[in-house]
């Protein structure tokens, strides 16, 4: 059973060897990434690829609609890890223009166990329902609330105490905001980076 995903796997091997004849033996040793990514886990957005990195140079972390839910102890692990283990230097909390999770909170379909999981996106629709409603254009609408939504799980993630511990510390520990066109392949910086604890208050 799948065959074809097999043999694109040695070819894959086979082109990364070509290329790089030390590169799976460098892997062996230790990972050591500057980069924690928070993602979607839709299928159309392959995190190492967006930003052209290779396998160790990227540790990720992907869910339905990019959440960082300060109660979800799999999203935390990632974070703890990371961040005291890793001692990754950027967080990057990557959402994306489309995202059917962000619209399947809002749309007032009930889909289930997900309908739980999507609860905060809810919470940031309602607390910026004027913004939004304001938005005449469908679309340009779901944009801004997937950019809403990378906002609020930026502070998420700054808020948390793994975070703030590594600040007090003196680690360097950076959190952006970026949106990814599914349409053109681009990252937008949403310019709300945190890196410290004023940042954070100024972010709101």
């Amino acid at each position: 059973m799948l065959e074809d995903l097999k043999a694109n796997n040695r070819r894959w091997a086979e082109r990364k060897i070509s290329a790089d004849p030390g590169f799976f033996k460098r892997l062996e040793g230790q990972q050591a990434p500057e980069y924690l990514w928070i993602g979607c886990s839709d299928s159309r957005v392959p995190a190492n690829e967006i930003v052209d990195l290779d396998p160790g140079e990227l540790f990720v972390h992907r869910n339905v609609a990019n959440l960082a839910p300060p109660q979800d102890a799999n999203y935390l692990s990632v974070l703890q890890f990371a961040v005291d283990v890793l001692k990754v230097k950027h967080i990057l909390v990557v959402g994306h223009y489309g995202c059917g999770g962000v619209a399947a909170a809002v749309d007032g379909k009930r889909r289930g166990l997900v309908d739980h999981w999507l609860h905060p996106i809810r919470e940031v629709h309602q607390e910026h329902r004027h913004e939004l409603e304001g938005i005449g254009d469908d679309q340009k609408r779901w944009d801004r609330l997937v950019e809403l939504n990378v906002i609020r799980q930026v502070r998420n993630v700054a808020s948390d105490v793994f975070v703030q511990d590594a600040w007090a510390r003196g680690q360097t520990l950076c959190v952006h905001g970026w949106v990814y066109s599914i349409a053109n392949g681009l990252v937008t910086d949403l310019n709300v980076a945190v890196s410290g604890l004023e940042d954070l208050e100024r972010l709101g």
